[in-house]
């Protein structure tokens, strides 16, 4: 049986009834009614986990390894005596490329980064501060350094750059013509993280600094505005706004312009935050540990007069879905506007929760700004306190509406500025901050789920084609320090090329597009990288450069060119179906036959053969045809088509023919090998091919020669086995050595007796000097003893019993017992007196902390055992 368990009920079907068409890997698969995990435990039970999210068949390429190409263009590299070049700073009208490292700023040229031609500013912690770090717990080799985590124009003449400093943040205003640092330094405390490690982000608009992260060691996540004459933060009271809040990126958003209600300019927030138990639009109950949110702010908010003073009030938050459970980590948003803020997209890259840790899989969603907006003019949720949850809130709502920005109609009513507000709206904006409605991605499911990758970091750029349409080219690094380039078409994104940037795996840190160079920079813990926004020179012929779809290339008859650097007449390019473009006058998709070199394969009948046939395309299918006529993968034939090549098993006469091998894409054929096969006849067999006398008698006495050498290694084994355990054995007594008679030794503190060896008046100690009379022994010390059967152990596992009772001519002579005795090991007892002491009444019950004391007491003024492994107390 097979459980599906759907977030709105529950369904049970058997497994031979699932219509599996499609496989995820690592135990998703694709159903006519959803995508379907997983999860076998003993037992042969499977749980399934449906997503209720249809997708359509049209998409089912998107779950496949689906990029055309996967070359190396030409890479300019730049790494100094650092690491972690993760903060870069794009100035294309300048033609500078600022990189913020540990411990370092440099300026590169950013037509070529490799030129060496850059300049540096070193920005180290002082000894004393790493000192101070290091003396706080933290990592010498990675936290007690200065990481540049923030680096951005300040005006016209100077740059402004923070730094975690050993855990003490300082920042700088930075000449950009001299490149050099001030003598001042400014506190960063409440504008840069302390900690290399925690999620930042920060803009600078109009001359204030919006940023958001932990600032001090103990502080709680915030959203905060410096550099400016209202500094502003989020509210801690009585609900915290931000909830363990992991920041991934902020953008400006300038609603202001031509805007038809008087709209202010608006910065949004894209974090990870731990959710309680909400309830929402899309999931009934949901009870997730971490989701993603986008939050926004107003960039004109000053905060209350009396409610709200210092802090803001216009902030809001909303959930942001992908639609698809379980990838909820949001790890990189980029966005982008086609020429006015209405236009506005973003595009947001989700990987897995951490419960699927044995697998690898990444989801892009694009979100549009009017989805964002009218989440934040939806209903909002209140928390109550009864039942723990956040759910809907419908009660009445205050005018002006809260969280909103100041528009035409607010100045109408005389709302000039937040601090106008009435306390009403600015007490509800302190208790509803969340949303109702989530943020929903455009057409409702991802554009693209992939499996095997973990995507890092995201950049898009819009380019025009030459069907006179606007593409979305996105760039994506992964966590193994590769980069996707891939084109957004309609609802879906094709994967153009996959680019191998950093040779050791290590993730994208950062992505950043210059149009004017046409580069790409990634930036990552080993250095900076530039590579061109397109190859198109290694797409060598018509079909490649057609079926790679990408924007930036087009076919010129001759060679595929780059679109930007020439002449769009006689280019020809598909973009929407990657199939039109090279085909004969007939309009039928033309086979070209090339200058295949023919490679001969000759085989005995009975023998397999593999026929080698490397795609150069993820996206390609194997067609094979063997004198004409195409290869259908029956299994009937002896006849498998796989990734690698063709193979034949089993081979018979028939086999024998002319194979040729094409790669087909979109109805486009492109032949990649071919094979003429000769199938030999077989070697006469059976009773003629049987073997002579003298090599049956060979094989004979070859077998009598192995079963003798076996015997007589295992004699020698045996042989040399027991020798050891005689030899251990002989070990063992030396260790344990048990002596009759033999007199007490002078020197020794601690020795056990038997409890019923105990004997009356000195008379029967001189029969003690051979032996006991009733068989006992007196143990000399030896070894000591192990902790797992120490006697100390033993007494405090359980309480002694008392001692035998004693001889009736001993009721008044107690002087005459071996002093007092403990019980050790069963019925035996430890003697914790040597030497004669006063006597003691048997009736007087003294405390184990007072004989302790004594015997240490003692032991001062005693010669002590030369071995230390005796038994103690």
């Amino acid at each position: 049986m097979v459980s599906l368990v759907w977030w709105a009920g529950a369904l049970s079907v058997t497994a031979e009834s699932l219509s599996l068409y499609d496989s995820f890997g690592s135990g998703f698969f694709i159903l006519p009614f959803g995508l379907v995990g997983l999860s076998s435990e003993p037992g042969s039970l499977l749980e399934c986990f449906c997503f209720l999210q249809q997708f359509p068949k049209q998409h089912g390429r998107s779950w496949r390894d689906i990029s055309s190409v996967s070359l190396s263009p030409i890479i300019r590299r730049f790494k100094a005596h650092t690491l972690n070049y993760s903060t870069l700073l794009l100035e294309d009208d300048r033609g500078i490329l600022y990189v913020g490292a540990r411990g370092a700023i440099f300026a590169l040229n950013s037509s070529d980064v490799a030129d060496g031609s850059h300049h540096t500013i070193h920005w180290e912690a002082s000894p004393e501060k790493q000192m101070d770090c290091l003396q706080k717990g933290k990592n010498n080799k990675t936290e007690c350094f200065n990481h540049v985590r923030f680096l951005q124009r300040l005006n016209s003449t100077h740059l402004y750059a923070c730094g975690t400093y050993a855990f003490h943040p300082l920042c700088a205003a930075i000449d950009a013509s001299r490149f050099v640092l001030p003598s001042h330094f400014e506190e960063g405390k409440e504008k840069c993280p302390y900690d290399p490690a925690r999620g930042y982000t920060g803009l600078i608009v109009d001359g204030g600094l919006y940023t958001a992260t932990r600032y001090e060691f103990r502080s709680l996540p915030d959203i905060r505005r410096n550099l400016h004459q209202r500094p502003l933060k989020t509210e801690e009271s009585p609900l915290h706004w931000l909830n363990d809040a992991e920041f991934v990126t902020s953008v400006l958003v300038r609603e202001s312009k031509d805007n038809p209600v008087g709209d202010d300019d608006k910065i949004y927030y894209f974090f990870m935050e731990r959710a309680g138990e909400e309830t929402t639009s899309f999931f009934d109950k949901s009870q997730v540990a971490r989701v993603a949110r986008v939050a926004r702010v107003c960039k004109s908010d000053v905060g209350g007069k009396k409610i709200l003073q210092r802090k803001w009030t216009s902030f809001m938050k909303a959930r942001l879905v992908c639609y698809i459970p379980y990838y909820e980590v949001l790890r990189s948003v980029c966005s982008l506007d086609g020429g006015s803020w209405a236009s506005t997209v973003f595009y947001a890259a989700f990987t897995l929760s951490a419960q699927w840790r044995t697998m690898e899989a990444s989801a892009v969603c694009r979100y549009n700004i009017s989805a964002v907006q009218r989440a934040f003019e939806g209903p909002y949720m209140e928390y109550q306190d009864w039942a723990r949850k956040w759910s809907r809130y419908d009660g009445a709502v205050p005018e002006p509406r809260p969280g909103s920005c100041i528009t035409d109609h607010s100045r109408r009513k005389g709302y000039n500025s937040s601090q106008d507000l009435p306390n009403s709206v600015l007490d509800f904006v302190k208790l509803h901050p969340l949303m109702f409605e989530e943020v929903k991605p455009a057409g409702g499911e991802p554009l693209l789920v992939k499996k095997n990758v973990a995507y890092s970091q995201l950049a898009v750029d819009r380019v025009q084609a030459l069907d006179g349409r606007s593409y979305d080219v996105l760039f994506m690094g992964t966590g193994h320090g590769w980069i996707h380039k891939a084109v957004v078409v309609n609802f879906g994104i094709h994967i153009v090329e996959e680019m191998q940037v950093f040779k050791d795996l290590q993730p994208v840190e950062s992505l950043v597009i210059s149009h004017i160079q046409r580069s790409l920079y990634v930036g990552a813990a080993s250095g900076v990288v530039q590579v061109p926004l397109a190859s198109c020179a290694k797409y060598t012929s018509c079909y490649d450069c057609i079926l790679a779809r990408d924007p930036y290339c087009a076919w010129d008859g001759r060679a595929c060119r780059t679109i930007a650097t020439t002449d769009s007449s006689g280019l020809v390019q598909d973009i929407q179906s990657g199939n039109k473009g090279c085909r004969s006058g007939s309009g039928r998709v033309r086979v070209p036959t090339g200058s295949l070199v023919w490679k001969n394969r000759t085989v005995l009948q009975g023998d397999d053969v593999l026929l080698p046939c490397d795609q150069r395309s993820n996206l390609a299918r194997a067609v094979w045809l063997l004198n004409g006529s195409e290869v259908q993968d029956t299994g009937q034939d002896r006849l498998r088509v796989g990734v690698d090549g063709l193979l034949v098993t089993d081979t018979l006469s028939q086999h024998s023919g002319e194979y040729r091998c094409y790669g087909e894409e979109q109805g486009l054929r492109t032949p990649l090998a071919a094979y003429r096969l000769t199938v030999l006849p077989e070697l006469p067999r059976g009773p003629t091919a049987a073997p002579s006398p003298h090599a049956a008698l060979q094989a004979t006495n070859d077998m009598k020669v192995a079963y003798i050498s076996a015997i007589v290694t295992l004699v020698v084994l045996c042989t040399v086995l027991s020798i050891i355990l005689l030899y251990m054995s002989c070990l063992e007594k030396r260790k344990g050595k048990y002596v009759l008679g033999e007199p007490r030794p002078a020197n020794v503190e601690l020795q056990t007796v038997s409890a019923n060896c105990l004997r009356k008046g000195h008379r029967e100690e001189e029969e003690e000097e051979l032996t006991y009379p009733d068989g006992c022994l007196r143990i000399i010390p030896g070894e000591a003893p192990t902790a797992a059967t120490s006697p100390v152990k033993e007494l405090a596992a359980a309480v002694p019993p008392l001692p035998p009772p004693l001889p009736a001519e001993l009721t008044n002579g107690v002087g005459a017992l071996p002093n007092v005795l403990r019980k050790m090991n069963g019925n035996s007892y430890m003697l914790l007196q040597q030497q004669e002491e006063p006597l003691v009444s048997p009736l007087y019950n003294a405390s184990f902390t007072e004989e302790l004391s004594k015997i240490l007491e003692k032991r001062k003024h005693t010669q002590l055992v030369e071995k230390l492994d005796e038994s103690s107390v």
